[in-house]
């Protein structure tokens, strides 16, 4: 199988594409987990593949950059911490082998590591254990100093950054198979689950608030400051809800495809969704607008 990331420039008629064309391992299901790209949009990084590798890609050439090894078996998935002056962040890789693995991005060398005379073989800062299954699904916060991480079966689990684990996450007795995970610098942390189930848990463990919805939810974020929660899944449909206890605050008409992945723009003013269908769709954001109006409705 192939993974298709395409750019259209905008000085041509489009057919000039840039992409990625190395193969993934037959058995991954590719989804929002197995992308992270740069805090300058330059580089993008990829899992999924047979080799048990992740590699880094230029987004202005798709050619291929880095390849990195560490893990024992296909890795699964990836997240980048929020970025440091210079753009360094910490990447977070997730495996089949039921570890994790903390990386360090040098925005100045643009790889994974910090000597460019060693691209080849950059070593992991910390290795991440207590996981009984495939590692589905990681978040990590720098200014927390923490990783959390899910795997195919059990309880979401809090590292440090250094490699401690703190604690487990436990959900009610339906919330065994996490998917989907989101940490704000406020230590909320927002769980979806297997069946349309959400939890938001303290960096504690506390369990704060949770919910159920009818969507296969296959995307979510937090904002910036960590107060609201954006979802998107299978039936089109993007909503916005109070992350602290999942109020609803809007939820937008339906598009025609389902949602595969999201973000926000840095101004969070503008969110931007990839479909099933392959098009790229943005909405217009006004986080404050939708709490003054929710303040004065309840």
């Amino acid at each position: 199988m192939k993974v298709s990331v395409r750019f259209r420039p905008a000085n041509n008629s489009g057919t000039n594409k840039r992409q990625i064309t190395d193969l993934v391992d037959q058995s991954i299901q590719i989804n929002t987990h197995c992308f992270v790209v740069t805090a300058d949009n330059r580089y993008i990084l990829v899992c999924g593949f047979w080799d048990k590798s992740f590699r880094v890609y230029s987004t202005e050439t798709g050619k291929l950059t880095q390849i990195v090894f560490g893990h024992w078996d296909v890795v699964t998935c990836l997240a980048r911490s929020e970025s440091y002056i210079g753009g360094d962040c910490y990447i977070v890789s997730g495996s089949r082998d039921a570890t994790l693995l903390l990386w360090y991005w040098s925005g100045r060398h643009h790889i994974i590591g910090d000597n460019p005379n060693n691209s080849d073989y950059p070593a992991p800062r910390a290795v991440l254990t207590g996981h009984d299954h495939e590692v589905v699904c990681v978040s990590v916060c720098a200014e927390l100093g923490l990783v959390i991480s899910g795997a195919k079966e059990g309880p979401c689990l809090v590292h440090t950054i250094t490699g401690d684990l703190l604690r487990a996450l436990e959900g009610p007795e339906l919330c065994q198979q996490p998917r989907l995970i989101s940490v704000s610098s406020e230590g909320h942390c927002i769980i979806y689950y297997d069946r349309g189930r959400f939890c938001n848990f303290s960096i504690n463990g506390k369990l704060l608030a949770q919910m159920e919805v009818n969507d296969s939810t296959r995307a979510i974020l937090l904002s910036s400051d960590g107060q609201n929660l954006v979802t998107g899944g299978d039936n089109g449909v993007v909503e916005v809800w109070q992350a602290c206890d999942f109020k609803q605050l809007y939820i937008y008409p339906g598009c025609d495809a389902g949602i595969r992945a999201m973000d926000l723009s840095h101004d969070q003013r503008t969110l931007i969704t990839g479909m099933a269908s392959g098009s790229i769709v943005a909405f217009n954001i006004d986080f404050n607008r939708w709490h003054y109006e929710h303040q004065n409705r309840y």
